[in-house]
């Protein structure tokens, strides 16, 4: 058990119960109806409070509901007595997926904008309440972020409302991750006592003209503010901006005398109240980062995993929720991924590298893809990481090839698992062969359809098995390799501040003519006997599978040697004698 401190409490909660979601940690527990709750370090000292079955309980929660004023299903509701004492919750169903109701003005100027996943949403508001970006003097006050609540069901996709070309286009680029956006996820506030500006000025009986004008200079204050502290919300409407219950009282008892004079002083005093700052904004399902301030972040973060994954196999200190394992003596950071109930092997021993492998980190960016007939993707993920993603083919017979015989080779062989090839490219790099940066294998958490046909692998790795006991290649879960893209070596690319170099495969190079017929046998045949020296069978290798790097100017990247540095980018049918 550890102790974990917040809110001036020190609550006892299991290691293996604290998980780390896009730099907030949560606390996981199973809920009295087999859901899922994780607790921030704001609502961890609520956590009877929070039960579901003090809060959610069907009549509870039909009886003692409000719905909140929005498009979505937002309510406030109290939460039962418990030990004396109620809190009052806001309560909204996110929206991931489904299409954002926006006015045609905020549509151009926001033309892709999506609602945040719970995580990312929370994320964000953690930060905003941090407040480390811009100036000091302003402060956006928002809701405290208790809880994340999904609860057991799945449903169906008539019943989510999500639309179904969103999740047709998830399932084309990211096959057998996107299941997860059948669950309900119910994110969980603390409601701010008081009230919002709109409902303030209608109380004091002012037409929808006077509303207007008096709105008008509020709602740009708080955007201009968000603005200042690096973040805008694309649906900002003055409903957001809510005044606290101490200034609402005080704007009700200067309305004691009545008359215009009086509701000119209320208006007045609301506005200066806003301009000092003193004002709550809610409701943050399409906050973003400005575009600067993103790209700050990016660049920061960019940086700083260069560095991390340059020392990647230096030891850092381990929080809780991860674990350090070797596969083939291969040395991973292994964590489960909570939002969609997959796990994910991070090679090295660098903890902090884990969370920019994370799917919500790069699953929904664009992705490019770069083989006709594999899974192979190209994508730069939210943190400005460029990555290659490739659908394993483990359990898969091989059906196609240039040749008849390649195809009988790779039939009697099978493809490898995605932890024999991290083992084979990582043992090839500290051999001095050109492979190709290995970073992290992705398990999802969702039953892949189609069924095994080549059982073997699932055979020899039944006795491997991680943190939780079980084995770590299943056959009902579908399986992502993760690895660089080819654009230099991780040191030198640390260092650059200008332009990288890019990747080409062999034939591509040939087809061009950045490379002759003679260059191409010859870089070819040299790997191959390379790997013969080292006891590796490369002959299912193709052309296409071994990259060459050019630098902006066309010339092809050199090795210590002054020959031209090519990698094997595949290691699905190297297979060892």
């Amino acid at each position: 058990m550890v102790q974990h401190e917040t809110a001036n409490l020190h609550v006892i909660v299991a290691p293996e119960s604290l998980i780390s979601i896009l730099g907030v940690v949560y606390v996981h527990k199973k809920t009295i109806d087999n859901g899922d709750m994780y607790f921030t370090p704001h609502g961890l000292p609520l956590a009877s409070l929070l039960a579901v079955e003090n809060w959610y309980e069907k009549e509870w929660f039909e009886e003692h509901r409000e719905h909140l004023q929005g498009t979505g299903a937002v309510y406030r509701v109290p939460t039962k007595t418990i030990d004396g004492r109620s809190i009052e919750l806001v309560v909204k169903n996110c929206r991931v997926g489904e299409d954002v109701p926006l006015d045609t003005h905020t549509l151009m100027e926001f033309i892709n904008a999506e609602f945040n996943s719970p995580w990312e949403e929370f994320s964000l508001v953690m930060e905003l309440r941090e407040g480390k970006y811009g100036p000091a003097g302003v402060v956006i006050n928002t809701q405290e972020p208790l809880a994340i609540y999904v609860p057991p069901e799945k449903m169906q996709l008539w019943q989510s409302g999500r639309s179904r070309s969103k999740i047709n286009k998830i399932k084309a680029r990211h096959p057998g991750v996107d299941l997860d956006i059948l669950r309900q996820y119910k994110l969980v506030y603390g409601w701010i006592q008081g009230k919002n500006v709109v409902d303030t000025f209608v109380d004091l009986g002012l037409s929808a003209e006077e509303l207007s004008v008096a709105l008008e200079p509020i709602t740009r204050k708080a955007i201009n503010d968000l603005d200042k502290k690096g973040y805008v919300v694309a649906d900002m409407k003055p409903a957001h901006v809510i005044l606290g219950e101490d200034y609402t009282k005080v704007i009700a008892d200067m309305g004691m005398s009545c008359g215009e004079a009086a509701r000119t002083k209320q208006v007045e005093f609301v506005h200066g109240l806003v301009e000092e700052g003193n004002y709550s904004v809610v409701d943050y399902e399409l906050l973003l980062r400005t575009p600067l301030h993103e790209e700050e972040v990016k660049y920061s973060r960019r940086h700083s995993y260069l560095d991390d994954q340059r020392d990647r196999l230096i030891p850092t200190p381990l929080p809780p929720y991860l674990q350090s394992m070797e596969v083939f003596g291969v040395p991973y950071i292994h964590g489960h991924v909570e939002s969609t109930g997959g796990q994910l092997w991070v090679v090295g021993r660098n903890a902090r590298l884990f969370d920019y492998f994370l799917p919500e980190r790069w699953r929904r960016t664009v992705s490019w893809r770069l083989s006709e007939d594999n899974e192979v993707f190209y994508t730069v993920t939210k943190d400005n990481v460029h990555i290659v993603w490739k659908t394993s083919r483990v359990g898969e017979t091989p059906v196609s090839g240039p040749s008849q015989d390649h195809v009988r080779k790779a039939v009697e062989f099978g493809f490898n698992s995605p932890f024999e090839e991290f083992a084979i490219a990582q043992f090839l790099i500290d051999k001095g062969i050109g492979a190709v940066y290995v970073r992290a294998i992705y398990m999802t958490g969702s039953e892949k359809v189609e069924q095994s046909t080549d059982r073997r692998r699932y055979e020899s790795h039944k006795n491997l098995a991680g943190p939780d006991g079980n084995p770590i290649l299943l056959e009902n879960r579908n399986y992502i390799s993760i690895r660089g893209y080819f654009n230099g070596s991780d040191s030198w690319v640390a260092d650059q501040k200008g332009q990288l170099y890019r990747p080409i495969d062999l034939v591509s190079a040939s087809a061009k003519n950045v490379i002759s017929p003679s260059e191409y046998e010859k870089i070819f045949g040299a790997l191959q006997h390379r790997l013969l020296d080292l006891g590796y069978d490369g002959s299912l290798l193709e052309g296409n599978d071994i990259l060459l790097a050019l630098d902006p100017a066309g010339a092809i990247m050199k090795d210590a040697t002054g020959g031209f540095d090519a990698r094997i980018c595949n290691f699905e049918l190297i297979r060892k004698q």
